[in-house]
């Protein structure tokens, strides 16, 4: 478990990294993750939260 925490934290430096002068961390990667997540769930949450009338015409995700 350690090992793929590991890695995906990983992956997550390489996709950042090109993005910042500074050299980023695993506390960095983790704390990006995070937010992401945290930004993504708040998406869910407005989507859920929304009527059909406030939908996007072509949108099928009715909630």
């Amino acid at each position: 478990m350690k090992e793929q925490r590991e890695e995906f934290l990983d992956k997550n430096i390489a996709f950042w990294q090109p993005r910042t002068s500074r050299k980023l961390t695993s506390e960095d990667a983790r704390l990006m993750t995070e937010r992401v997540v945290d930004f993504l769930t708040i998406l869910a949450e407005w989507e859920a939260k929304a009527s059909p009338a406030q939908l996007s015409p072509g949108d099928t995700h009715a909630p």
